[in-house]
C-alpha cells in the first residue's frame, strides 16, 4: 500500500517512519511512503504557499495552486484515482476512528493533506479531497501528527506489515466497542504484585472468560469517565 503525504515540513516524518514496525514495512516492501512539499510547486521566488485570508482575520491561510498540483503529480505515478483515497485533515472533518482505519486500509494509495497555519483554501476540500478527518477535539500546528496517526493505523492492517496476523484481530477496536483485556509477562510476582492465579492457570476457557470480564469492565468504565469528566475550574 503506497502513502503519499503532502507536508510543509516533510523532515517531521523521517524519525518516526524510519524506526520500528514500519521501518521494517517499507523494508520489506509492504508498504511505500512518500513525502511532498507543496513548496515545490510554488512559482515565487519566496516559494510562498500560504497568504493573508480574504475578509480579514488572523494568521496565514494555505494557498490552493501548491495543494492541487502537488496532488495531481503524486496522482500521477502509481495506483489509478479510483483505488486512491485523498484526505485533508481539518478540524471541522470525521473523527477518524478504527473503522475508518480498516475501510481505507482497503484503498491502494492514501494521500493524505497537512494543513498549517489558520488553515487551507476551501477549495481544496471542496474540490480535491475526497474526506475531511480529524483525530480529535483539540488544536494542533500542523496536519503533520494526524497524518502519522492515520499512516500508523492503516499500514498495521495491510496483510505482512503485523508479525502477529492474530494481533490485528484481538487488540483494542478491534470490534466496535471492544477494548483489550490486561495484559501480564514475566515475572510472576514483581513487588508484591502478582499475576493473576488465572493466567498462570493454562485453563484456556476460563482465561477467555476473564479476559472477557476484564474487557467489559474496562468499557464501562471508560463510558463512566467520559460522562462525568468536568473542568477542574
Amino acid at each position: 500500500m503506497r502513502f503519499d503525504i503532502l507536508s510543509l515540513f516533510p523532515e517531521s516524518f523521517e524519525s518516526y517512519f524510519g524506526a520500528s514496525m514500519l521501518k521494517r514495512a517499507r523494508e520489506d516492501g509492504k508498504i511505500d511512503i512518500r513525502l511532498w512539499n507543496p513548496r515545490d510547486f510554488t512559482r515565487d521566488k519566496h516559494r510562498s504557499a500560504d497568504d493573508t485570508p480574504y475578509g480579514g482575520g488572523a494568521g496565514m491561510v494555505m494557498k490552493p495552486e501548491p495543494i492541487f498540483e502537488c496532488a495531481e503529480r503524486a496522482l500521477s505515478e502509481g495506483p489509478s484515482r479510483e483505488k486512491t483515497r485523498i484526505i485533508l485533515f481539518s478540524a471541522k472533518g470525521k473523527p477518524f476512528v478504527q473503522e475508518d482505519a480498516r475501510r481505507l486500509s482497503r484503498y491502494e494509495r492514501l494521500i493524505l493533506i497537512c494543513g498549517r497555519y489558520e488553515g487551507v483554501d476551501e477549495r481544496v476540500a471542496e474540490h480535491l479531497a475526497d474526506e475531511e478527518v480529524s483525530i480529535g477535539e483539540y488544536v494542533l500546528t500542523g496536519g503533520e501528527l494526524p497524518a502519522m496517526v492515520v499512516t500508523d493505523a492503516v499500514a498495521r492492517l495491510v496483510p505482512g506489515v503485523l508479525g502477529n496476523v492474530e494481533s490485528a484481530e484481538t487488540e483494542s477496536h478491534s470490534e466496535e466497542g471492544v477494548l483489550e483485556y490486561p495484559q501480564y509477562t514475566k515475572p510472576e510476582e514483581y513487588r508484591g504484585w502478582r499475576v493473576p492465579d488465572v493466567l498462570l492457570s493454562g485453563h484456556h476457557a476460563e482465561i477467555a472468560k476473564w479476559r472477557k470480564s476484564k474487557s467489559q469492565t474496562i468499557q464501562n468504565t471508560k463510558s463512566q469517565t467520559k460522562h462525568e469528566t468536568q473542568d477542574p475550574n
